[in-house]
């Protein structure tokens, strides 16, 4: 089943007394592209935290964001240092601030002790139990991300189909519509020639070929055949496990070229507007679509 392509996952642990919190969201996106939040002990985790994201996702805007905790169990061992060259980092960028843009605010212990990453758990992180907590924690964040996506797929799921199945009955009516149009035309036509020439006989065969001429350069059969073909080839891909975002929004443009074939070919005012509807729906479609992996 078709996945949407936003979605929230989360997932939370406790580790030596630190809680690492990951938080993963999607949003649109063409190709899949992933960022990621990292507390600065962590840093050295990016590539393979990139590579669990690239492996579990195929399309979209995939957000990452790890918190480390420290300290959320009191009773353990193991005290608190300050990361200083961090905290000078932190102090000499704000009196740059302060001096660029002319502020009056101070710069106090209030205000440094904010930024939680300056205070490090003494001795040095355990990197691989972390990592390997971590991969856990990533894995489970996406596979709630993923239900989520499922979700939303199978509302979207629901809505194209009724859309699609719109317009299949649409362009059933203009290929039921096309021989009426021929026997109005030839009508016409007849009742023209009879104005013209009056009680002369008229050339039947020359008639006929007439209407034959008309028939040939406004038969649109070709484009309703691959029109239904591309109707078809979108509610196969509706049921795939796939991501086919990009393949049905390339489907939904050959539906556009076709319908404005078959609007620029027929010369009936009853399949123009039909044609105006196909359209409209298509639109409504492709805004759709793009919210698909």
């Amino acid at each position: 089943m078709i996945k949407s392509m936003t979605g929230y996952g989360r997932a939370e642990a406790i580790l030596e007394g630190k809680k690492i919190v990951v938080e993963i969201k999607s949003l649109n996106h063409r190709y899949l592209e992933a960022s990621l939040r990292l507390p600065v002990a962590l840093s050295s985790l990016e590539p393979e935290l990139k590579g669990k994201i690239n492996a579990k996702f195929s399309r979209g805007k995939i957000e990452v964001a790890i918190r480390l905790d420290p300290s959320v169990s009191p009773e353990r061992g193991g005290g608190l240092d300050l990361n200083l060259p961090l905290l000078r980092n932190y102090y000499s960028l704000l009196c740059q601030m302060k001096q660029e843009l002319n502020l009056p605010d101070d710069i106090n212990l209030a205000l440094l002790s904010s930024f939680k990453d300056i205070f490090v758990s003494q001795g040095e992180e355990d990197l691989e139990a972390i990592w390997q907590k971590l991969a856990i924690l990533v894995d489970e964040a996406g596979t709630a991300l993923m239900v989520m996506r499922a979700k939303e797929g199978e509302i979207l799921c629901r809505d194209l189909r009724e859309r699609i199945g719109m317009i299949r009955q649409i362009i059933d009516t203009v290929r039921k519509r096309v021989p009426q149009v021929l026997s109005a035309y030839q009508k016409r036509l007849t009742e023209r020639i009879k104005e013209l020439v009056g009680d002369t006989e008229i050339d039947a065969s020359r008639l006929m070929q007439e209407v034959a001429i008309m028939a040939e350069k406004s038969d649109i059969t070709e484009e309703i055949v691959r029109f239904g073909s591309h109707i078809d080839q979108f509610v196969e891909m509706l049921e795939s496990d796939e991501a086919v975002g990009r393949k049905i929004d390339f489907l939904i443009q050959e539906m556009g070229r076709e319908v404005n074939t078959i609007g620029s070919k027929s010369n009936d005012a009853t399949i123009s507007l039909k044609v105006i509807e196909i359209k409209s729906e298509l639109a409504r479609i492709r805004e759709q679509v793009q919210n698909l992996e």
